[in-house]
C-alpha cells in the first residue's frame, strides 16, 4: 500500500469564519489533506501555488510532465484570496452604488440609496468561495500533480522538502509572489492599520478612512469605501496621484474622486501615528502645513516585499535581493535548473503577468525553449471609475530609448456611445513611431477601458499599424469604436497637401 503523510502545516485561518470562508478554505487547504508519496523525480516542482505556479503547474501536468506544487498557505495566491477577486467584488457594488445616485441623470427617480455594508462584504467572501474550486486542491490533483501542503525549503541544488518529505527535480520554478509589508512611519505598528491581506476581512465600514500611499491599490480603494460610504482621505508622496501613469489620465482620476468626495492630500510626508483613545491619529506635512487627520482605520496603499525568507535560496544556489529573486531573459535564476516567475521575478506585479511568465517557464523549462520575457506586450488597468488602461511605452519611456514620438489623441466625448452612456470623461492616447503608424504604446481612460485596450495590445503583437485598424468593423454605437476613429485619425495625416493635389487632379480627370 501507498505511503502517505498528513500535512503538518495546520489549515490557515480565513476571517470572518463563516461558511463561505469555511468553503474556500476546503477548497484551498483542506484540513484532512494528505500529502502524497514523492513519485521519484519531478520534471517539474513547483514552490508556491499562486497564479504563476497554478499555471506552471496546471500547464506542465497537461503537457505529460511529473509534476509538484508545494503550498504552505491557500492555493489561489494574493489574486483569488486577498487581491484581484476580492477587490472587484467591493468596486462592483460601490460602482453601483455610485450609479443609483446619479440616476437622476438619466430621468430615473431613486429615493435614497443605503449601502449595506455587510452584505456587500458577504456577497464577496460568497463568490470568491464560489470561484475557488477553479483553483482548489481536489482539481489539481485530478489533473496529475502531486499537490503537497507545507512549507517548502530547498536542500540542495536539485531537492526540496515539504513535510519530511524529500522532492527531487530536473527543474523547478520559484512563484512564491510578494506580500504587503508596513511602511517605516514612527507609530504604525503600535496604532494597527490595514493591508489588501486583511482589509478583505472587514464585516463593518470603517467611518472615517485614511489610505497611504495614491497608487492603483490606494485610488481603486479610496474610490469604492467612499462610493460605500466611508469618509475617506487620501495621502499621497508625489504632488500627483497615480505618479507612473500618463499625466492627463491621472487629473481625470483626480477630477473623479474629488467629486465622489475623497479628501486628497498630495505632496504628503507622513510623519507619525498615534492612537488617542479610539482615534488613529496621523501627523504629516503637506504644502508648507503641518496637519493632523484622526481616522478609524489606516489603509496601506503602497508597500510589497517579495517572499524570499525560509526557502533555502543560498543553499540552493539562488541570488536574490530586497527586489525579490534574480533572473535573467529566459526567467533562469543563478541556479539553471531553477526559474522563477511572477511576482517574486517581475517589476509587473499583475495577474496577467504571473500567468504569461509561468507559460515562458513551461516552455523553457520543459522543452529547452528560448522565449524572452522582454518580448511580452504587457497591458495593465487601474480600476478605478474611470479606469485607465496602458500598454507598451508612455512617450517619454519611446524617447529616452531614442525614438521620435507622433501622438494622436481622441477624447471619449467624440464617440456617440460613451456620451449616450454618460460615461465621455476620457480619452485615448496612442504613441506611434513618428510618420509611421507603428505603435509604442497606448493610453486609455474609459469606464471599461480595461476591457478594450487589448485590442491595441493584439495589433501590437502582431505587429499591425494603427492604419491598418481603420479597417476592422466595429459594432455601432460601442465605446470601442474610440480606436477606429484613432486609426481615421491617423489616415488622415497621410493626407499630405500634395497627395490631396493628385488625388484632386485625378478626380477631376474622371470627370471628363
Amino acid at each position: 500500500m501507498e505511503e502517505k503523510t498528513v500535512t503538518t502545516l495546520a489549515a490557515p485561518e480565513v476571517l470572518p469564519d463563516d461558511e463561505h470562508n469555511r468553503v474556500l478554505v476546503s477548497h484551498l487547504h483542506p484540513r484532512d489533506w494528505v500529502n502524497p508519496t514523492p513519485a521519484g523525480r519531478y520534471n517539474l516542482v513547483v514552490l508556491g501555488a499562486g497564479t504563476a505556479g497554478l499555471v506552471s503547474a496546471a500547464g506542465g501536468a497537461g503537457l505529460g510532465a511529473k509534476v509538484a506544487l508545494v503550498e504552505k498557505h491557500l492555493l489561489g495566491g494574493d489574486c483569488l484570496n486577498v487581491g484581484c477577486v476580492p477587490s472587484k467584488a467591493i468596486i462592483s457594488a460601490a460602482r453601483v452604488a455610485a450609479e443609483a445616485r446619479r440616476a437622476a441623470e438619466f430621468g430615473v427617480r431613486v429615493h435614497g440609496v443605503e449601502v449595506d455594508f455587510p452584505a456587500v462584504m458577504e456577497r464577496m467572501r460568497r463568490l470568491r468561495a464560489r470561484i475557488a474550486p477553479h483553483d482548489s486542491v481536489e482539481r489539481f490533483a485530478n489533473l496529475g500533480v502531486d499537490v503537497f501542503l507545507g512549507e517548502g525549503r530547498f536542500t540542495s541544488p536539485t531537492t526540496l522538502a515539504v513535510g519530511g518529505r524529500t522532492l527531487a527535480f530536473a527543474r523547478a520554478v520559484i512563484t512564491t509572489g510578494a506580500r504587503a509589508v508596513a511602511l517605516g512611519i514612527p507609530g504604525l505598528e503600535e496604532a494597527g492599520y490595514l493591508t489588501n491581506e486583511t482589509v478583505f476581512s472587514l464585516t463593518e465600514l470603517p467611518h472615517r478612512l485614511a489610505v497611504i500611499g495614491a497608487g492603483p491599490i490606494g485610488c481603486e480603494m479610496a474610490q469604492a469605501f467612499r462610493r460605500l460610504g466611508s469618509e475617506v482621505t487620501l495621502f499621497e508622496a508625489e504632488p500627483r496621484i497615480l505618479p507612473r501613469e500618463d499625466a492627463d489620465a491621472a487629473a481625470i482620476v483626480d477630477r473623479r474622486l474629488r467629486a465622489d468626495g475623497v479628501e486628497l492630500i498630495l505632496g504628503a510626508q507622513v510623519a507619525r501615528v498615534e492612537r488617542r483613545g479610539t482615534d488613529v491619529v496621523i501627523h504629516c506635512e503637506a504644502g508648507g502645513r503641518r496637519e493632523e487627520l484622526a481616522c478609524d482605520a489606516i489603509l496601506l496603499g503602497i508597500g510589497r516585499a517579495p517572499n524570499v525568507e525560509g526557502l533555502g535560496l543560498e543553499t540552493a544556489g539562488v541570488a536574490y535581493d530586497q527586489r525579490g529573486v534574480t533572473v535573467n531573459d529566459y526567467l533562469q535564476t543563478t541556479n539553471r535548473r531553477i526559474y522563477a516567475a511572477g511576482d517574486i521575478a517581475s517589476a509587473y506585479k499583475f495577474t496577467h503577468m504571473a500567468d504569461a511568465l509561468a507559460r515562458i517557464v513551461l516552455t523553457n523549462a520543459l522543452f529547452s525553449g528560448r522565449s524572452r520575457a522582454s518580448a511580452l506586450h504587457v497591458p495593465w488597468c487601474t480600476y478605478t471609475s474611470p479606469e485607465v488602461a496602458h500598454v507598451g511605452l508612455y512617450e517619454h519611456e519611446a524617447v529616452a530609448r531614442g525614438h521620435a514620438v507622433d501622438t494622436i489623441t481622441i477624447p471619449m466625448n467624440e464617440v456617440d456611445r460613451a456620451v449616450l452612456d454618460g460615461e465621455d470623461d476620457g480619452f485615448l492616447r496612442v504613441h506611434l513611431k513618428q510618420g509611421t503608424d507603428r505603435i509604442f504604446g497606448a493610453t486609455m481612460v474609459a469606464e471599461r477601458a480595461g476591457d478594450m485596450i487589448s485590442e491595441i495590445t493584439v495589433a501590437m503583437v502582431a505587429k499591425r499599424g494603427l492604419g491598418s485598424m481603420a479597417s476592422i468593423i466595429h459594432p455601432y454605437p460601442t465605446q470601442a469604436e474610440i480606436i477606429r476613429k484613432a486609426a481615421d485619425a491617423y489616415n488622415r495625416t497621410r493626407l499630405t497637401p500634395i497627395v490631396k493635389k493628385l488625388f484632386a487632379w485625378w478626380l477631376a480627370a474622371r470627370r471628363r
